[in-house]
């Protein structure tokens, strides 16, 4: 549960000077130059923000709308900037807790919110600055999936089926590629670096994806699957277990060996997923209706990783690709079309909360229009609500809408950052 009561009085220090924090300047040098080192961490060939040091990390929260991104402070929701970008444009994590990745114009490129932290020693201190859109972008044909997995940010081409995986630390610096791998054909694919190096990737062509294969960090195969037809997203769950999407249910890759979790439907598409690696279960979606224009579906897929068992969990309403969400203790969170975000066990499968947030609503037949989207970030859920150009902060455990906020734009995707030290690989 979120204190809310903590995490306001926090918010109070956004607006304390530099002077007022600045212990560690006091030690090591002078306030102003603490700022102007800590500003242009991680920027790499950028320009440093002027940046205000602050009581506590500050969570910040990015929504496209038509024409442009505006990011949020995620505990007032108030904004803190508005970046004009035009075009139809997909918010990615980064991976560093300050960026996004911004799918834009043939590239990826990185947007940094204006809030992040620097370890000194056994404390952190907290910087914000404001948000502004990069030069640091990484060109793709066809930007498609980004995956982040413990300190590893892995970028997929969809045009040339170019590999691209960085040190999330450095994302937003000019030259972070770690590794670079290309697919035998460009397709609509995905891909994530694990921890011992392997690089699980799909395969398949511009006409069909068909499986996955695990390379080592040579570059060697240690696994390989061509039964996954329709390859479509993935999630890592609890001890690395990478679960991919397909058309009759989904492939598993564990400990150097892949598994064929099959769906109960000849045509049982899992084609979104969200998972946590405090969890073993990943969350997907459902679909049966291989003909339908647009199936809108009321089943929800839960995977054990640990031994590929699927169950299937029935909801009052229908939702869409971006409905799947977890809490922060494992929760499967799912956005309806009613206007609730039901919360399931994902250990016995049952849904065990609605919670009341915006009125319902209609999948629209185009998937790039806005429609409501979830986010969990910081031990709050966040739901926009495009109908009415607004944006509600939900607290799972209590059932408590604790905030809303019109945004005076037509809210479409949806991320946000920690404001934290980025993960190490």
């Amino acid at each position: 549960m979120r204190n809310h009561t903590t995490r306001a009085a926090a918010g109070l220090g956004v607006a304390l000077s530099l002077v007022l924090l600045s212990a560690c300047a006091a030690e090591g040098g002078s306030a102003s130059g603490a700022a102007s080192e800590s500003a242009s961490a991680g920027t790499g060939e950028q320009e440093a923000p002027d940046a205000t040091e602050v009581q506590s990390r500050t969570p910040r929260i990015a929504v496209t709308y038509d024409g442009g991104v505006l990011v949020l402070d995620a505990m007032s929701l108030e904004p803190v900037g508005d970046i004009a970008l035009e075009g139809f444009n997909r918010l990615n994590p980064a991976g560093d807790e300050r960026h996004l990745l911004v799918s834009t114009g043939g590239k990826f490129q990185a947007l940094d919110l204006g809030t992040w932290a620097e370890a000194h020693g056994d404390h952190s201190h907290y910087w914000t600055a404001e948000p502004t859109l990069t030069d640091v972008a990484y060109d793709a044909v066809e930007p498609g999936h980004v995956v982040v997995h413990e300190g590893r940010t892995a970028l997929f081409d969809d045009g040339t089926g170019q590999v691209r995986v960085l040190d999330s630390e450095h994302v937003a610096d000019a030259d972070s590629a770690a590794r670079e791998y290309t697919t035998p054909s460009a397709h609509h694919g995905v891909a994530v670096e694990l921890t011992d190096d392997t690089l699980v990737v799909s395969e398949g062509t511009e006409e069909a994806r068909t499986g996955i294969r695990a390379l080592d960090g040579d570059g060697e195969e240690i696994a390989a699957s061509d039964d996954c037809p329709g390859v479509h997203g993935e999630s890592v769950a609890a001890d690395e277990a990478v679960l991919i999407g397909c058309e009759d249910g989904a492939v598993l890759y564990k400990d150097g060996k892949i598994t064929k979790v099959d769906a109960p439907d000849k045509y049982g598409r899992i084609g979104n997923q969200a998972g946590t690696e405090v969890s073993p279960f990943v969350l997907g979606d459902y679909k049966t209706d291989k003909d339908a224009e647009l199936e809108r579906p009321t089943r929800v897929s839960l995977i054990d990783t640990r031994d590929g068992g699927l169950e299937l969990v029935d909801l009052p309403s229908s939702y869409t690709f971006r409905s799947l969400a977890r809490g922060d203790e494992g929760e499967a969170l799912v956005l309806g079309t009613d206007g609730q975000v039901h919360v399931i066990d994902p250990e016995t499968a049952k849904l065990t909360k609605s919670i009341p947030v915006i009125d319902e609503w209609e999948e629209p037949i185009e998937w790039q229009d806005p429609r409501p989207a979830i986010l969990s970030l910081d031990g709050s859920v966040y739901v926009t609500d495009p109908a009415n150009d607004s944006i509600h902060a939900v607290d799972v455990e209590t059932g408590e809408v604790w905030k809303s906020a019109e945004l005076g734009v037509t809210p479409n995707e949806l991320n946000g950052v920690l404001g934290t030290e980025a993960h190490s690989h």
